[in-house]
């Protein structure tokens, strides 16, 4: 039985770097969307979670205050464009009329409230539509597990195909599946068609980033966590409740990191999930740990979902020569800016960032690009050098030849 739970389902999309500003400039202008601002005063946990570099990178609007913000808000979106272009990430709240009532399946189903949207840009192009929904008048734990397991599909091609799994909304608001595939694609916009080689960049399904808290009578000091680890498998691994396949521990510590710092929570991060299971007997797990999550660590994963994405994008757009100088400018301002920065000093949030670079292999994947682009820049030394080369035994051919004419001519000159 769970206590207290929600889930974020995060689309990450692209805007083409040529195009982002007038991307800004549109949400700007949507009357649905409002720019998001972080003070100090109302946000103290998340500006001293993160360490100033990084939280000045995440969150410019720390330094947005007072006259300053006054001042924006009496901008017109044009002028207001103009700065927030610069700004290295942008936040926007999508304001919903209301508290959004959903309902899976069309009997017995599993209601649920999309508590909010926000839209996250950073100036590369790449964004994160972001969702977060609770599930009402159930408490649950398989309603949970076919929740997210259902909807982390809805964005997909494939999910009106699948029957058995398909969500239907009945709300005035959203009838069916279809009317929230369409406010995502009017939240990202009709820019952000990707060519072949970028469609593998974007996971088809959400990334899934849920917490839940059980009833201490299911995780206590007497009750054993083996009777639920079966349950907690699947929330971490986000399958339905009905999955009966034997899980396989070898695959489990290949495909899954688990944190388990504390004794009454346990953190998993996947591939394509990050999801919090702790037992409400400690009071912290269901007062502070819930905001925390959310905000604090909520932030870190759309860091490291961000870092991957940039370093997939830059070893696919490694591929071509002619953009190789251009790429090289990105990929250092990328490790300067971000890559080798700690995010905190907090020792579980240094843990989760850790385990998160560690799960999606962010070092591996930036050790390969460094390595290929020295093979590239070696590959275009040496073709520029053989090129010099080339000029150079041209000149002295042609100097050959001229002095061999200049040497004829006074020969035949003087005899």
């Amino acid at each position: 039985m769970t206590k207290y739970q929600y889930t974020y389902f995060i689309h990450p999309y692209i805007i083409d770097e040529s195009k982002y500003k007038m991307y800004i400039l549109k949400l700007l202008k949507d009357r649905k969307c409002s720019y998001k601002t972080f003070e100090k005063e109302k946000d103290l946990d998340i500006y001293n979670f993160f360490l100033p570099a990084v939280r000045s990178y995440l969150f410019p609007t720390f330094e947005l205050r007072g006259e300053k913000l006054r001042d924006f808000n009496d901008m017109k979106p044009e002028e207001q464009c103009k700065i927030l272009e610069k700004d290295s990430v942008v936040h926007f709240n999508y304001n919903l009329a209301e508290d959004i009532q959903g309902k899976v399946g069309t009997e017995n189903g599993i209601f649920f409230k999309i508590e909010g949207i926000e839209i996250i840009c950073f100036n590369t192009g790449i964004c994160f539509f972001t969702m977060k929904t609770h599930l009402e008048n159930t408490n649950k734990f398989f309603d949970l597990l076919d929740f997210n397991y259902r909807f982390k599909g809805i964005n997909s091609e494939f999910a009106s195909l699948k029957a058995f799994e398909n969500i239907k909304i009945q709300t005035d608001t959203f009838q069916d599946i279809s009317d929230i595939s369409e406010l995502i694609n009017q939240i990202t916009g009709i820019n952000t068609k990707l060519n072949n080689s970028q469609e593998n960049l974007i996971n088809s399904q959400f990334y899934t980033y849920s917490y839940v808290c059980v009833e201490t009578s299911n995780w206590n000091e007497k009750t054993n966590f083996f009777n639920i680890e079966n349950d907690f498998l699947k929330f971490a691994n986000v399958l339905p409740s009905n999955y009966t396949s034997d899980f396989n521990k070898a695959n489990l510590e290949h495909n899954l990191h688990i944190i388990e710092k504390f004794k009454y929570v346990k953190t998993t991060i996947s591939k394509t999930s990050s999801n919090i299971m702790c037992s409400g007997i400690d009071t912290y797990n269901y007062t502070k740990l819930p905001y925390e999550y959310e905000n604090q660590y909520f932030y870190t994963y759309i860091l490291s979902l961000y870092k991957l994405i940039l370093l997939m994008k830059l070893n696919d757009d490694f591929k071509s020569y002619d953009t190789i100088i251009k790429m090289k400018r990105k990929f250092i301002r990328f490790t300067k800016e971000i890559w080798d920065k700690d995010v905190t000093l907090d020792d579980t949030g240094s843990l989760y960032y850790k385990t998160l670079n560690k799960t999606l292999e962010l070092d591996l994947l930036y050790e390969e690009i460094q390595n290929k682009y020295e093979v590239i820049y070696k590959d275009l030394n040496i073709e520029k050098n053989n090129n010099y080369y080339s000029i150079i035994v041209i000149l002295l051919i042609f100097s050959l030849a001229f002095n061999t004419i200049n040497i004829i001519f006074l020969m035949y000159y003087l005899s």
